[in-house]
């Protein structure tokens, strides 16, 4: 059996779970959901030998430490970015480096997965059909009507318990997503892909041939630093950076997708958070100092003073160093506009 290539995008601007999240330590190297963080709990479900080949990971300067910190001495190779050019090239960077027929697992390194043997399932049926040509994403079970998400639409069957993607739908409306999940046919796009990397190659010189076509110099102009490969600079800050999602997988005509139900989170807020965490019979989570009266579906963070809540619901309150943050739950969606967010 081919073993498959974990390729684990590093990075984030460190908004969204602002003040515990920041640009210079953003969430994937945070342990946010149990004692690893993000960034470990990623590389641990790619671990098994027997599935998984050594992962690549790319990361930019920023991060490196954090990524060879956490790594804990674990083999890996580590592609360090010049400059932050969004998932198409960065990607690009993994497949240029890797052999032309490696399956390549594309996993953001800043989602949650509870239930780790479902992701290797989806996995393994993934890598068979990128044996055969196929671009594939992984369609995350829709549980509830969600209007952050993109969705995938399933067309017909193409074996390996996946099926051809129909049509990629930008992130709808509350109708449009009610409607997606009474009918069960569409599932969200939780950006983790697998394809050969010659295939992925193929697509993106026909789709943004500028992309493919700066990542090839930056490569062949770029140095070995021992598990490091520092792509060429000049090169790859031409880049005009896009998704791999508008620059390659909504555009080929070869997009599969295998049905995913792994118990998936993007952690993409703080009340993404509270609900990806094992909470009380109330729902409410604490990390830190806090006493919680006649409360429901708080999520309290603290990294030393006590918080005290009495008496609230839907409510999240963090505490990093000087920085305090009080939001309800239907405001978490909002952090990232904070002026302290976005003045790290």
């Amino acid at each position: 059996m081919t073993k498959i290539t974990p390729v684990i995008l590093c990075g984030g601007s460190g908004t969204r779970l602002w003040p515990r999240s920041r640009a210079a330590k953003p969430k994937p190297f945070l342990p946010l959901v149990g004692t690893q963080t993000l960034f470990e709990a990623t590389i641990a479900r790619c671990a098994d030998p027997a599935q998984f080949a050594v992962p690549v990971v790319v990361t930019g300067a920023a991060h490196l430490a954090h990524v060879e910190a956490q790594l804990g001495g674990g083999e890996a190779a580590v592609i360090v970015e010049p400059s932050a050019r969004n998932t198409a090239a960065a990607i690009a960077l993994a497949a240029g480096r890797l052999d032309p027929d490696a399956i390549m697992l594309v996993c953001p390194s800043d989602h949650h997965i509870g239930d780790e043997e479902a992701f290797r399932r989806a996995a393994a049926s993934a890598a068979e059909l990128a044996s055969e040509g196929w671009l594939v994403a992984f369609g995350i079970e829709a549980k509830t009507a969600e209007t952050g998400f993109g969705y995938l639409k399933r067309g017909e069957a193409v074996g390996a318990g996946g099926y051809r993607v129909a049509q990629f739908v930008e992130k709808p409306s509350l109708d449009k997503a009610e409607v997606f999940l009474a009918q069960g046919s569409c599932a969200w796009n939780g950006g983790i892909f697998a394809f050969r990397a010659r295939d992925f190659l193929r697509e993106l010189e026909s789709y943004r041939p500028d992309i493919a076509g700066a990542v090839r110099t930056a490569i062949a102009s770029g140095r070995e630093d021992g598990q490091r490969f520092h792509p060429d600079a000049t090169a790859f800050d031409t880049i005009e950076g896009q998704s791999v999602d508008y620059a390659v997988m909504e555009r080929t005509a070869r997009a599969a997708m295998v049905p995913a139900d792994m118990v998936w989170s993007d952690i993409g807020n703080w009340h993404a958070l509270l609900a990806a965490r094992v909470c009380d019979g109330l729902g409410n989570s604490v990390n830190g100092q806090a006493e919680l009266v006649d409360c429901r579906n708080v999520l309290v963070e603290s990294d030393g003073p006590r918080v005290s809540v009495i008496g609230l619901s839907d409510v999240i309150v963090v505490v990093d160093g000087d920085d305090v943050l009080v939001t309800s739950v239907a405001g978490a969606q909002l952090v990232g506009k904070l002026k302290g967010a976005s003045n790290q």
